[in-house]
């Protein structure tokens, strides 16, 4: 569930977190429909909403919950009834944000009979989103990063908590069965690679820092999936080959089959799955051999309908991603990204432009309407930071003429040259990265003084705009950044349903 009781809390900043998000939606709606909020007394109907939430056990509880979230009680209590009193302007947003309707979808998703699959390494949900988008049903999940743990959770209420584990694979990887109660149909990941400079190894996937890898492969053999897709860096062609026997390896003897894998892989890039980036990941697609022999298919011959679908889909550029959010300025003042303001952003606000939808807006939001933005915030920006990226035209890098006076990295461009960079509108963004995190110099928008925020990265990894990323604002671009762009998963999924 999304909440614990208040008096079984085991993260205070995470709970926290999910009370000002919902504040912050219950002003949004507010504010787009010129409402005030009005502050109220406590009251049965409040209460009974608490304990569907899953906050309360019952009335005894209330004065824990006023101690423990302090000066934003009377602001929660007074939300939760502008929210009662106005259920037809929220839709189902907040059931997100209710343990009552998350069981109630939960219920809806276990008695379908969609396909399903398990996805390790999901971080923040990239393969997921575009698995569920495609129809499929999310049997278990499983990062070891609290923060991607709770945004995969808030972003996936159909989905039992028990279900997404926080945890280092390797601990959990021999009891695996223990959370899945059924057949897997696909297994799906990106286990963490870095060995890949050890060029005098014979086996360079055996290096000791490519071991999650190894546990990917375990996996696999303890639930023996109907199909695996797993992707990671360009840089792991260098030892595709020793992954294919790793894989061809595979034989598990299993109520008297034995099973075996035949393995694939191939370079795509995620622009031509209509996302608005240049983003090449390496994908593996492994088919068990019952599967490849009952449905007549080959890995080779997925990547080949892979291809074909490819062919007439729509592409898109950087700017398809930038239309329709607000203009904001950079920060000027340290230590302030946590901080909503007007000028640079806010965590949680009003779409300005509902209904103004792009081609590339209506396909990564699936043609819903969003009433909100979330995570479009600018960051901070120094005074010589400020008058570089002004400077600075599109397509520029750290070695034009226009900032050498200015630039500290000048002495040091054989390394540094792609430091600065102000992206192009006309051309897909280049490659979203976890840097982002440390700074945004890499990704300079192209017309506003200042770098991408997070939710322009979203859109150009394909993430709807009601996905909400958790966790501090740094943080949201790591998890930005290791995802899987959705709409690449989305097609992926959709080719592979065929054969389920």
């Amino acid at each position: 569930m999304i909440f614990e009781k208040v008096t079984n809390i085991s993260s205070k900043s995470n709970f926290l977190e999910k009370i000002n998000v919902y504040n912050n939606i219950v002003r949004a709606i507010a504010l787009k429909n010129k409402l005030l909020i009005s502050s109220v007394e406590i009251n049965n109907e409040i209460i009974n909403e608490l304990m569907d939430m899953g906050i309360l056990e019952d009335q005894s509880s209330l004065k824990l919950l006023k101690d423990l979230i302090r000066e934003n009680y009377d602001c929660f209590i007074s939300s939760i009834y502008f929210y009662l009193k106005n259920k037809d302007l929220f839709g189902s947003v907040l059931y997100k944000l209710s343990n009552k309707e998350r069981l109630r979808l939960q219920h809806l998703e276990i008695s379908s009979s969609k396909p399903n699959f398990v996805d390790l390494f999901a971080g923040a949900g990239g393969l997921s989103c575009g698995f569920t988008q495609a129809g499929f049903k999310v049997l278990f999940a499983n990062d070891i990063d609290d923060t991607c743990i709770n945004t995969y959770q808030f972003n996936h209420p159909e989905v039992p908590s028990k279900n997404i584990v926080q945890g280092d694979l390797r601990a959990i990887v021999d009891n695996i069965d223990s959370y899945i109660n059924s057949s897997v149909d696909v297994l799906v990941g990106g286990p963490p690679c870095q060995g890949f400079s050890s060029a005098n190894q014979q086996r360079i996937i055996d290096d000791p820092r490519n071991e999650l890898y190894k546990y990917f492969i375990k996996a696999i053999k303890k639930v023996l999936p109907k199909i695996v897709i797993m992707e990671n860096v360009r840089g792991m062609l260098s030892v595709a080959d020793q992954v294919v026997a790793d894989y061809e390896n595979i034989n598990e003897f299993r109520d008297g089959i034995h099973y075996t894998y035949s393995v694939s892989y191939k370079l795509l890039n995620s622009y031509d799955f209509s996302v608005a980036q240049s983003r090449e990941r390496l994908i593996y697609i492994a088919i068990r051999n019952d599967v490849s022999k009952n449905q007549y298919i080959t890995p080779q011959g997925i990547f080949d309908e892979i291809e074909q679908s490819n062919i007439n889909s729509p592409k898109f550029i950087l700017s398809d991603a930038l239309d329709y959010l607000k203009p904001l300025e950079a920060l000027s003042i340290k230590n302030k990204n946590e901080i909503d303001f007007e000028k640079s952003g806010r965590k949680i606000d009003v779409n300005l432009y509902e209904g103004n939808d792009s081609l590339y807006l209506k396909l990564i939001n699936s043609n819903r309407k969003i009433p909100f933005v979330f995570n479009h915030k600018a960051r901070y920006l120094n005074e010589l930071n400020y008058e570089i990226y002004k400077l600075m035209d599109q397509g520029d890098d750290a070695s034009n003429p226009k900032i050498y006076d200015i630039m500290p990295y000048k002495n040091r461009l054989h390394c540094f040259k792609d430091k600065y960079y102000k992206l192009i509108a006309s051309k897909p963004s280049r490659t979203i990265t976890a840097h982002l995190k440390m700074d945004g110099h890499s990704h300079i928008h192209p017309y506003q003084v200042r770098s991408l925020t997070p939710r322009e990265a979203a859109r150009c990894q394909s993430f709807p705009d009601d996905y909400l990323f958790l966790g501090p604002y740094l943080k949201t671009f790591m998890q930005i950044g290791n995802a899987v762009p959705c709409l690449m998963a989305k097609r992926i999924a959709e080719i592979i349903k065929r054969y389920l």
